[in-house]
């Protein structure tokens, strides 16, 4: 029988709860597609993990992923070398499947390489979040770091989910990615680690490779046929395990950006205003193939979520198997 095809690639380090995140992402893809492989990379004690409470079967690659690869840029810069399958869908673990996913495969099998965002970036993308953002407009540093790289657009990526199929292309964008990380400081885009994070971002180097190599960036928002949605509690109508899941998408784009507002009643006040207003508050109820837990005050939901699957799923494959036993007036009578 020839090797699969098509399938999804994984990959988790740091502290177990990542691992568990990543069970019960595959548990809720397995709802909707039972039959594509899963690969899952990531360190000796994850593995031992999943060996320990016989949740290993979820996978079927399961591979080390080497120190150096440990990070955002140290797994996304290098996907060539994760490449599971011929066509591989890489997606992060905090992402809940809603829906088939035949429909997305077919989509993304026209691209070489492709990954979710949008054709322009706005100006916080990869630069300063607060009122910085006003003094690189207005000296358009977005302008001169495009002039300098000899780009004429820039991409927003969304690297939750990245398709990739054609292998020397895969390796040209981790290349051109790396390479325009390491000149950071001839562009406008800010390092994460001078904000105090710990790790540093993949997107806007990506976008900037993607740009470079004339790649086509698989819009996210599309109606019913989005890939994939931010979870907002406010927008998201859904059973304990999202089973049935229901989301309120306004097609007015900044209406939607609202979104990311942290505080709760300010972010409802301001939905409730806009669809006051003529177009601005009109919507649709759709199901996304996918819900990403991105923001960071929407993860605990994620979180709650992840800690009941895991129990569940290690109760069961732990549990003794029931015997019925046989009766044995019919055994007799046979």
């Amino acid at each position: 029988m020839s090797s699969p095809r098509e399938g999804y690639v994984l990959h988790s380090y740091g502290p177990d709860r990542y691992v568990k995140h990543v069970v019960a992402s595959v548990h809720t893809l397995r709802r909707h597609d039972p039959d594509r492989p899963v690969a899952l990379f990531c360190p000796e004690h994850h593995r031992a993990l999943l060996e320990r409470r016989g949740l290993d079967a979820h996978f079927d690659v399961l591979e080390d992923l080497p120190r150096e690869h440990r990070s955002i840029v140290g797994f996304k810069h290098h996907l060539h070398r994760f490449k599971a399958f011929e066509r591989s869908l890489f997606v992060d673990a905090d992402i809940i499947w809603c829906r088939n996913p035949d429909p997305l495969w077919r989509q993304f099998s026209a691209f070489p390489f492709t990954a979710t965002g949008l054709q322009n970036a706005d100006h916080f993308f990869g630069g300063p979040k607060g009122l910085g953002v006003v003094v690189d407009v207005l000296l358009g540093r977005r302008r001169r770091t495009l002039r300098r790289l000899g780009l004429t657009q820039l991409p927003r990526v969304q690297a939750g989910m990245i398709y990739a199929q054609d292998d020397a292309c895969t390796r040209e964008v981790d290349a051109a990615a790396a390479s325009f990380l390491d000149r950071v400081g001839k562009t406008h885009f800010r390092s994460r680690l001078d904000e105090g994070r710990s790790e540093e971002t993949c997107e806007w180097s990506i976008a900037l490779a993607m740009s470079k190599l004339d790649l086509h960036v698989f819009p996210w928002l599309q109606g019913r046929n989005s890939p994939q949605l931010d979870y907002i509690d406010s927008l998201t109508d859904h059973d304990p395990d999202f089973k049935e899941v229901s989301y309120r998408l306004y097609t007015n784009r900044f209406v939607y950006s609202l979104r990311g507002i942290s505080n709760t009643s300010l972010r409802n006040a301001l939905l409730r205003g806009a669809e006051s207003l003529p177009r601005a508050g009109e919507y649709m109820e759709v199901t996304p193939y996918a819900l990403h837990f991105g923001w960071l005050h929407q993860k605990e939901t994620f979180r709650d979520f992840t800690e009941r699957t895991w129990a569940r799923l290690a109760e069961e494959r732990t549990r003794p198997r029931q015997v019925t036993p046989q009766n044995p007036d019919s055994a007799s009578a046979e």
